[in-house]
């Protein structure tokens, strides 16, 4: 029986992170819109009313008919309420596991930013009872190679879509 899991806000020393809306979409697209930042995640930054429409499906939840949840997260410095990315998870409750992801905007990249919002993404996911994480990372992004490391994320040596899955420490796939 699959479980639900509500989204609720969390917070860091310096994050406040707040679920995904289609309202962030304006001051998300400020942010997000770089194809520097889309280097090695891939595709290139949406229009804004792509984006608007990519944040009503996200904020809608995962279809009916697929078991996993769809969770997404805005982050604002809380000095100052500035947006400088995003994290999600998509979270097989059944199974306790995530597959996890970070986004921080180019100007707020170096500063600690998606370290600190990853950690706090996992405590989120322990405290709902998800302890086996995982996250695909291109090999040449060295700032998340270094944010997976610092969660103790493993690499496992497997690729998918030229990204390397990284894991925590006894996390076994699903066959």
């Amino acid at each position: 029986m699959t479980q639900s899991i509500s989204l609720s806000t969390f917070s860091t020393a310096r994050l406040d992170a707040e679920p995904l809306t289609p309202g962030h979409a304006d001051e998300a697209f400020a942010v997000l819109n770089s194809t520097e930042l889309h280097r090695y995640i891939g595709g290139e930054p949406l229009a804004h009313d792509a984006l608007t429409t990519r944040y009503e499906r996200l904020a809608a939840g995962s279809p009916a008919e697929v078991s996993d949840v769809w969770a997404n997260w805005l982050l604002r410095v809380r000095e100052g309420g500035h947006l400088v990315g995003t994290v999600q998870a998509t979270i097989s409750v059944d199974e306790g596991t995530a597959a996890i992801a970070w986004v921080v905007g180019v100007d707020f990249q170096r500063r600690g930013f998606a370290s600190e919002a990853a950690r706090g993404l996992v405590g989120w996911l322990h405290a709902h009872g998800v302890t086996r994480i995982e996250a695909f990372i291109h090999p040449e992004n060295l700032g998340s190679n270094g944010v997976a490391r610092a969660l103790g994320l493993e690499r496992t040596g497997v690729f998918e879509d030229g990204e390397e899955i990284w894991r925590s420490p006894g996390f076994t796939a699903a066959a």
